[in-house]
């Protein structure tokens, strides 16, 4: 299998699986959130925020989704290592408020570090063309 299929592959399978989080967020926060790794549900108001989580990595999912459908795949590659810093934010709030290391780790770590990865290997499979030198216009004689 060629690298750029192994790359599609992988950012077909983060696109569906931030697409699907994200939408279990927006369409039930109540039970969805204890997957996130925080220690207790948010009191008052506190709910919708979980709300703007799922709408959060919808939108992200959709903008990898557009780059990939749409062939830009040097974009693709940097938006997924751009993008893996929100999944690191995940791992550091859940961190920094006493919630599940396992989760904090083996979920938003896991997932911002493979989303790295993928971003890497996509960006090594496009710098060939990126680096390519233009090749002069041919001169009239």
């Amino acid at each position: 299998m060629s690298l750029k299929k192994i790359n599609t592959v992988l950012a077909a399978a983060f696109i569906l699986f931030i697409l699907w989080f994200g939408g279990e967020f927006i369409l039930s926060p109540e039970t969805t959130a204890p997957s996130f790794g925080m220690p207790s549900w948010p009191s008052g108001d506190g709910g919708g925020f979980l709300i703007i989580k799922g709408i959060r990595d919808v939108v992200l999912a959709l903008v990898l989704g557009i780059l990939l459908v749409t062939g830009h795949r040097r974009a693709l590659g940097w938006a997924l290592l751009v993008e893996a810093l929100a999944a690191y934010g995940d791992m550091a709030t859940v961190l920094a408020h006493h919630g599940s290391v396992a989760t904090a780790l083996g979920v938003h770590a896991l997932t911002a570090t493979l989303m790295v990865v993928n971003g890497l290997l996509i960006m090594r499979e496009t710098r060939k063309a990126a680096v390519a030198p233009a090749t002069p216009a041919p001169q009239p004689a």
